[in-house]
């Protein structure tokens, strides 16, 4: 889609080699057209258009190959995200991105520009979704996801990014239409809601719920998990978490209540809306509780010991806590879906 992040495997010819310890093959990303609206930090015109995708380069200046990337396994021009903080969350996402691989947490980075980076390419395939269900992977992730929020990063600490976003995702609902008669009468079916009031309700219902503000990837969904190649199927560490535009300090229980929500989608359904929903593979208890334990197994060394009978009253708490929050998810990427139909050109049910 126009709007999507463009992503090219570029490499060197066989012919040529690569000097020193350079990589001979990277991730080129190019940021796609929504920065045109949103770096600015000004709203979405009701009348916008998106801009026609330009064309692919088929060569990098010198004497590499660059090879588009579509959308299929390992990779995939993602949506990118609509930003309330203007042009300053691309310089914090990328001082985030260097910090993350120099940790070991991501993909290497080596060098950014305007309009994208240059990321380090990694042979490896997303997972899918029937993989969540997985017991190992799925301790995996909880583990990744608990040494994610154990690290101190160098940004606002405060928990203003869910609310704060979807109240900027709102204010530019409220201002939008749709030119096409069956998409204006979904938008306005979905306005009888009176969106402010469930948004006020979720409000009180999440401060009342504690929940200890980390820093969260926010989108720890299966397309943004690799699978490593050459990594043997019981490897305790086969898996990278990617794609950190949504990044910032929140609430914990955001962050694995968001993940769990996605063990019910399904984004690569062949059909229209190319997407399916299966409410039953909503994790049971148990496998909430297999999650939780395996996070705060990895958290024990920041917790110190507890007794069993903490044990059990912390993961009851975690189960109330990550449920309530799981309602913030569908509600955040409900609205993010509403301005995605109005401005993205990708083939996806949006509305």
């Amino acid at each position: 889609g126009g709007l999507s992040n463009l992503l090219f495997k570029c490499a060197l010819p066989e012919h040529i080699l690569s000097v020193g310890d350079e990589p001979r093959q990277v991730l080129l990303r190019v940021y796609g057209a929504i920065l045109q609206v949103s770096a600015s930090g000004a709203g979405i015109p009701p009348d916008w258009q998106p801009p026609p995708r330009p064309a692919a380069p088929e060569q990098l200046q010198g004497s590499g190959l660059c090879r588009h990337l579509p959308p299929g396994p390992g990779l995939a021009a993602a949506p990118r995200l609509l930003r309330p903080q203007g042009v300053d969350s691309l310089v914090l996402e990328s001082v985030m991105f260097a910090i993350l691989a120099e940790r070991a947490l991501g993909p290497r980075l080596y060098g950014v520009f305007p309009q994208g980076r240059l990321e380090q390419y990694i042979p490896s395939r997303r997972l899918r979704t029937e993989d969540l269900r997985d017991p190992d992977i799925s301790k995996e992730i909880a583990v990744k996801m608990s040494r994610f929020h154990g690290m101190v990063m160098p940004f606002n600490k405060e928990p203003k990014w869910l609310f704060g976003t979807m109240e900027w995702y709102l204010k530019q609902i409220l201002e939008l239409t749709f030119p096409e008669e069956e998409q204006l009468k979904k938008f306005n079916h979905l306005k009888t809601y009176n969106l402010q009031e469930e948004m006020k309700s979720l409000r009180e219902l999440l401060e009342s719920t504690p929940s200890p503000v980390v820093f969260c990837h926010n989108d720890v969904q299966e397309g943004n998990i690799l699978l490593l190649a050459g990594h043997e199927a019981s490897s305790s560490d086969k898996l990278m978490l990617i794609d950190f535009e949504y990044s910032s300090y929140n609430y914990r229980g955001f962050d694995i209540g968001n993940h769990f929500c996605e063990w019910v989608y399904n984004y690569t359904h062949d059909s229209w809306p190319f997407f399916k929903a299966s409410a039953e593979n909503y994790p049971s208890r148990q496998q909430q509780l297999h999650f939780i334990r395996h996070y705060l197994s990895e958290d024990s060394g920041r917790r110190g010991d507890t007794t069993h009978e903490e044990q059990a009253r912390i993961e009851e708490e975690m189960l109330t806590e990550i449920n309530r929050f799981a309602l913030a998810s569908h509600f955040f990427w409900g609205l993010w879906s509403i301005l995605q139909a109005k401005i993205s050109t990708i083939k996806f049910g949006y509305l």
